[in-house]
């Protein structure tokens, strides 16, 4: 992803993202902050038994996010404030690779604290692994051409909805679109509701 962002032609920060309210400049913003978040859990360490894993680390909700959450409101103003995008760019790169190597050194087993929950770091980054593929399809969603996120995380992150849904998307499903329907980033077709049967009810799944 942050390869995927380095490449970005200037004017693609300016397009609009798959997150409601958010230009690509403020996902990429946004980015910024979960790698920094990454890098501060992995160094607070906890002494308590797990109270979450990588599939119960997610509050899940049905109601899809609309861009007026203050917290997105500041996001929006932080972007501008750069002022340049290869300056998101150098910062994305400079604290995203430094939690990809934090990441690397962390002890799976290792407890960490977040959110006043107590996690392995192991769930932790399997939980960001689900954050950043989705935030990848994101951030291509208005990018025609532009490189989306490898199979093998898809199909990392379609496998973890259906353990958070209690059952299997059709197979009829890519693993894209299964993600993309399955936490309400787009609206089913006729056929794809179908196939869904008694599951189409329950979606989307709202991960926050």
């Amino acid at each position: 992803m942050r390869t995927t962002v380095a490449e970005l032609a200037d004017d693609a920060f300016a397009r609009p993202s798959g997150c409601a309210g958010w230009l690509v400049r403020d996902l990429v913003c946004h980015l910024v902050i979960d790698a920094q978040d990454v890098l501060i859990t992995l160094v607070t360490p906890a002494a308590s038994e797990p109270t979450r894993d990588a599939v119960t680390y997610w509050e899940v909700s049905r109601t899809p996010p609309t861009g007026d959450d203050p917290l997105d409101a500041l996001t929006v103003r932080l972007a501008a404030a750069y002022g340049e995008p290869r300056l998101l760019k150098f910062h994305l790169d400079d604290v995203g690779s430094a939690a990809g190597r934090a990441a690397e050194l962390a002890d799976p087993g290792l407890r960490v604290g977040t959110r006043d929950q107590v996690i392995t770091a192991g769930d932790y980054l399997c939980a960001y692994v689900m954050e950043w593929t989705l935030h990848h399809l994101d951030l291509v969603a208005h990018l025609p051409g532009v490189a989306g996120p490898p199979a093998e995380g898809l199909a990392h992150c379609r496998e973890t909805l259906e353990r958070i849904a209690g059952t299997a998307f059709p197979a009829s499903f890519s693993d894209t679109d299964a993600l993309l329907v399955g936490t309400g980033r787009r609206a089913p077709t006729g056929e794809e509701r179908a196939a869904l049967g008694e599951l189409a009810a329950r979606i989307p799944f709202v991960l926050g």
